[in-house]
């Protein structure tokens, strides 16, 4: 094997493996805004991790977050507004990355 082949399976593994993170980041992260959202729903226990998973489902409808957003906005009814979720994805994008890091 040359050293061509060689970097180019090293690029396709590393490749696979950020694209694996990114995929793991963005359900943890919605799982965190759909805990987060079921708090200010008043849920809380097996009827928070339940619409948790609600969320995370939600996300394999389109690609991009906007049908998490939806979702969220529609469950919370005037509890928050599409930018207030917005805004809390991306904060607990960060979060998210760092819980994944700590596992690893």
């Amino acid at each position: 094997m040359t050293t061509f082949e060689d970097r180019e399976k090293s690029f396709e593994a590393k490749f696979a493996h950020d694209s694996e993170m990114a995929f793991k980041a963005e359900a943890r992260r919605n799982k965190l805004v759909g805990l987060w959202a079921a708090g200010l729903m008043g849920k809380s226990g097996d009827a928070a991790e339940a619409y948790a998973r609600d969320v995370v489902a939600a996300d394999i409808v389109e690609a991009g977050s906007e049908d998490v957003v939806r979702k969220v906005v529609a469950d919370l009814a005037g509890k928050a507004s599409a930018e207030e979720v917005r805004a809390k994805l991306t904060e607990l994008m960060s979060v998210a990355k760092a819980q994944l890091m700590e596992e690893i």
